[in-house]
């Protein structure tokens, strides 16, 4: 799972985020703008829950500081999560390499957040955890983890 955060969305950082990216050589199988709810916000970092930012790190993600949106994307291939966190560097942007994208975009507010403008998971298991937790398996062109077939009713917007 990549997320362009809302820092790199009102940078306009995107296309030069994705543009990076691609030199990993790595498929998106997956992508949406999401507005993130202060529930998936908590469930995405709730390992650092215990953690003294923890609450500037929730209005961070939520947008509160930026733009109120993230670009979440599947990246799909060999060694993807090791491609892909070579190129977004080092969480703190003061020790990622200049020419990373956290080097190159992030910096630390005077309030001390990491605003690093991308998240990357960590390792296979953050990386389905984190993936089920922002798609539904329908939202991802390629089958990356085993589903089940269920039938559902469920209420649904359509276009007028």
């Amino acid at each position: 799972l990549v997320l362009i955060k809302p820092d790199g969305l009102v940078k306009s950082l995107t296309g030069n985020i994705i543009d990076k990216l691609s030199e990993s050589e790595l498929i998106i199988v997956g992508a949406k703008i999401v507005a993130v709810s202060k529930e998936l916000a908590e469930e995405h970092y709730k390992s650092l829950k215990d953690a003294k930012f923890f609450n500037d790190l929730i209005k961070y993600i939520m947008g509160e500081y930026h733009a109120r949106r993230v670009l979440a994307l599947v990246y799909y291939g060999e060694n993807a999560i090791e491609r892909v966190r070579h190129i977004i560097g080092n969480t703190n942007p003061e020790k990622a390499s200049p020419t990373s994208l956290r080097g190159k975009y992030g910096r630390i507010t005077t309030t001390g957040v990491f605003e690093n403008v991308v998240h990357a998971s960590s390792d296979p298991s953050e990386a389905k955890r984190e993936i089920q937790l922002w798609f539904e398996p329908h939202e991802i062109c390629k089958p990356i983890f085993e589903t089940n077939q269920i039938e559902k009713k469920i209420k649904t917007l359509e276009w007028k």
